[in-house]
């Protein structure tokens, strides 16, 4: 089976603690939802930069917010699992298959 990394990207700071605690009520029901398929459930992440050959920039375009790591079939059942995930009502998720290569 493949392992898939859900890159979460956009997100916010809820203003209202009872917004914030029903989002990560919601995020514990799909965490648990998808156990079996779920090998890292991964962290949120902090401000970002940008390194490229010109150098380095704040931020990004679209920045990384954390990752999980879940294992699947096919990308389209990854594809499944990151649909139900709570962080779609505030941000994207992208989807990659992890590949094993021999260095």
């Amino acid at each position: 089976m493949a392992q898939y990394i859900l890159a979460y990207h956009g997100g916010k700071r809820f203003e209202d603690p009872e917004e914030g605690k029903a989002h990560m009520a919601a995020w514990r029901e799909w965490m648990g939802s998808v156990r079996g398929a779920m090998v890292d459930g991964g962290k949120p992440v902090g401000k970002s930069t940008t390194v490229s050959k010109d150098g380095v920039a704040d931020g990004a375009p679209d920045p990384l917010s954390g990752y999980s790591i879940v294992e699947a079939d096919t990308l389209e059942a990854a594809q499944e699992i990151a649909k139900a995930c709570p962080h779609l009502n505030i941000g994207t998720i992208e989807v990659a298959e992890l590949l094993d290569i021999e260095m």
